[in-house]
C-alpha cells in the first residue's frame, strides 16, 4: 500500500523523524486556514501517488496565507498523469542551504534490504544512478542486526554526506530503519532530505509503502487506505478473501494458482490480438473451488461490464478437477439469471475426466470447454471480440 506524501509525513513523525508542520487540505478554503496558522510562506503540494508533481505544476511556494488558497484552487482538480488531484498538502517553507537522498528498501533479487544514500537529492533518484551512479551509495542492510549508530555513520560516509551533518544524518537514518521495521514497510523514502539555512536536518518530503501482507498486525494501516482510489469490484473480491486486480480488458479471467493466472494473462493477451481484446482482470480463487469461491468469482468477473466472456482455466491438483466442474455448475444455478456470459472452461491434471463429464452432463448454454489452454483463451478472445 503507497501512502499520500502527508501520510508519510505524519508517519515520520510519529517515529521522530525531523519534519516540518504540514496538513492536508481538500478545498481552498480548508488551505487558507492551514497557511495562516503556519503563518508566512507556505508550500502547496498536489497529493497523488505518482512522480513528477514538480514538473505537471503540482507544487507551488506561496507567500501568504490568500496565495496559498489561490494556489490550491488552481492545483485542486488537476490531472497528473491520470492521477486526478483531490488534496493538497499545506507544508511549511523551509530556507533550503542543501539537499540529499535517503531511502531503505526492500531488495527483492538479493533477499536482503538495502539503503540507497546520496548527497544528489531533489530530483529524480533513477536519472542520479544513470548519469553519476558514484554519487549513490547502495549499502545491504542484514535484517538480524539492522541499523546502529556504527552501521548509520558507514552509510553516511559512503553517501559522501559533509562531516557538519554526519551525526545529523545518521540518527535520521536510525529512527527511519526503526519505523521502517516496525510498520513492516517495504520502502521509506526521503526526498529530499534536507540541510536548512541553520544546518537543521529535516525530511522535506517522504514517501512510503506499506507490506499489505503484515496488515493483521497493523489494524491502524486501514485508516491509510485511500477508499476513494478503490475499484469496487477489488474492494468487493478483497472482503470475500480473493485475490483480484482489475485490468482493461474485455476476457474475465478465473485460475487457481498466481503462476498459472499470469499465464493464462499472457496467452490471453496473445489470442486476443487477433480481436482487439484483453484480459479483463487477474482472479485467483487459491487452492480450493469450492460452488461458494467459484460462485463468488464469477459474480465479481461478470458484475465488470467490460467483460464480455469469461475464461476458466484450472489446474486439478489438491483440489481435483471434478470438485472444480462441481463448484462450477454450482456456482451457475446459485447465480442463476446474473449469469449472461460466454464461459471458456479448461480443466486438466487430478481427475480431469471425470471433471469434463460433470460439465457435459450439465449441459449448460453458458459453457464451452476445451482441453487446451491456448485452445481456450483463443475461444474466449474470439467470444469477446464478437
Amino acid at each position: 500500500m503507497d501512502l499520500f506524501e502527508y501520510q508519510a509525513r505524519d508517519l515520520f513523525e510519529s517515529h521522530q523523524i525531523p519534519v516540518l508542520a504540514g496538513a492536508v487540505a481538500t478545498t481552498p478554503e480548508q488551505a487558507y486556514e492551514a497557511a495562516t496558522k503556519m503563518g508566512g510562506k507556505v508550500v502547496v503540494k498536489a497529493q497523488v501517488k505518482v512522480g513528477g508533481r514538480g514538473k505537471a505544476g503540482g507544487v507551488k511556494l506561496a507567500e501568504n496565507a490568500n496565495d496559498a488558497k489561490e494556489k490550491a484552487k488552481a492545483i485542486l482538480g488537476m490531472d497528473i498523469k491520470g492521477h486526478t488531484v483531490n488534496k493538497v498538502m499545506i507544508a511549511q517553507a523551509a530556507p533550503i542551504a542543501s539537499e540529499y537522498y535517503l531511502a531503505i528498501l526492500l531488495d527483492r533479487a538479493n533477499r536482503n534490504f538495502l539503503v540507497m544514500a546520496s548527497v544528489a537529492g531533489g530530483m529524480e533518484i533513477e536519472e542520479v544512478a544513470h548519469k553519476t551512479p558514484e554519487k549513490l551509495a547502495k549499502v545491504g542492510i542484514n535484517p538480524n542486526i539492522g541499523i546502529d549508530k556504527v552501521k548509520a555513520l558507514e552509510i553516511v560516509k559512503s553517501g559522501q554526506f559533509p562531516s557538519d551533518i554526519a551525526d545529523q544524518v545518521a540518527d535520521v537514518l536510525i529512527k527511519l530503519w526503526q519505523a521502517f521495521v516496525k510498520e513492516d514497510a517495504t520502502l521509506m523514502e526521503i526526498n529530499p532530505l534536507v540541510k536548512t539555512a541553520d544546518g537543521k536536518i529535516i525530511a522535506l518530503d517522504g514517501k512510503v509503502t506499506l507490506d499489505e501482507n503484515a496488515g493483521f498486525r497493523h489494524p491502524n494501516h486501514e485508516e491509510l487506505v485511500d477508499h476513494a482510489a478503490t475499484n469496487p469490484l477489488e474492494k468487493l473480491a478483497k472482503e470475500k478473501d480473493l485475490n483480484y486486480v482489475k485490468l482493461e480488458g474485455q476476457v474475465g479471467i478465473i485460475g487457481n494458482g498466481a503462476g498459472l493466472v499470469m499465464s493464462t494473462l499472457d496467452v490471453v493477451a496473445y489470442a486476443g490480438e487477433k480481436y482487439g481484446v484483453k484480459p479483463a482482470n487477474f482472479l485467483d480463487i487459491g487452492g480450493g473451488a469450492s460452488a461458494e469461491v467459484m460462485a463468488n468469482g464469477l459474480s465479481i468477473i461478470l458484475g465488470d461490464s467490460d467483460v464480455k466472456s469469461v475464461f476458466v482455466n484450472v489446474f486439478g491438483g489438491i483440489t481435483s478437477c471434478d470438485a472444480v466442474a462441481t463448484g462450477i455448475v454450482q456456482a451457475l444455478e446459485m447465480l442463476g439469471s446474473k449469469a449472461t456470459k460466454p464461459i471458456v472452461v479448461r480443466l486438466d491434471g487430478n481427475n480431469v475426466e471425470a471433471g469434463r463429464k460433470i460439465l457435459n452432463d450439465a449441459n449448460h448454454p453458458l459453457i464451452q470447454q476445451l482441453e487446451t489452454m491456448d485452445g481456450a483463451a483463443a475461444n474466449a478472445a474470439e467470444l469477446a471480440g464478437k
